[in-house]
């Protein structure tokens, strides 16, 4: 499936005009309501597209008015993110802003932002404090969500997205190269399971052992 039948913005198909089709993640994902509001768990290896993935459904809420939230759980995966979507959105109007604040507070100037990439805690707050303008977001991206099963994170993330699914019912678009559970998780979630295998580079697996590699 080519790019540039998509109903995207033009700045999207400009920045990506180097990719001349969809991966097969991409193609699937677009298939089973990606640009039609439908949420999905998309589970796919590394380096399959999945982040094109999650850009597709921003931009397309951001061309309707929506806010959109993409959440991940660290300030070092955060911050690329946001440096890619600031390259992205610099020739349009729209902007992107980071916040990974410790402090517990309402971050009210968050407001004239289209587009906020947080981190788990971020949004736990800010969905404590019930600020207003949580109401405008449509989308929330949710990065390595098999992150549900860490003793540590879980539980604010499980907390987040119950809280989410009632309060503001947005499309959400959770994303992993490794989930256990992809059935269970994506009917929780109220979500369409997209998966596939593709891979840009072939993983071998082998034995490495006194200077030499056995694949198997």
């Amino acid at each position: 499936m080519p790019l540039p039948p998509l109903p995207l913005p033009a700045f999207f198909h400009q920045f990506y005009s180097q990719y001349t089709s969809l991966t097969p993640v991409q193609k699937k994902s677009v298939e089973a309501g990606l640009l039609t509001d439908t949420s999905l768990l998309v589970c796919a290896p590394t380096a399959s597209g999945k982040t094109l993935v999650a850009t597709m459904a921003i931009v397309n809420h951001l061309q309707q008015g929506h806010k959109a939230l993409y959440l991940s759980p660290l300030k070092a995966l955060a911050n690329e993110k946001f440096k890619e979507y600031q390259k992205l959105l610099e020739p349009t109007n729209y902007k992107a802003v980071l916040s990974t604040g410790d402090l517990d507070s309402e971050s009210n100037y968050l407001a004239k932002y289209n587009l906020l990439i947080l981190t788990y805690e971020k949004l736990d707050s800010l969905l404590r404090h019930r600020v207003g303008w949580l109401s405008e977001v449509k989308l929330v991206i949710i990065d390595e969500i098999h992150l549900l099963n860490d003793p540590n994170r879980g539980p604010t993330l499980e907390i987040i997205l119950t809280l989410l699914k009632s309060l503001l019912q947005p499309q959400l678009i959770g994303l992993s190269a490794t989930i256990g559970n992809p059935e269970e998780l994506a009917a929780w979630l109220g979500a369409e399971l997209v998966q596939d295998t593709w891979r840009p580079v072939e993983l071998k697996q082998g034995i490495y052992l006194k200077g030499e590699t056995e694949f198997y």
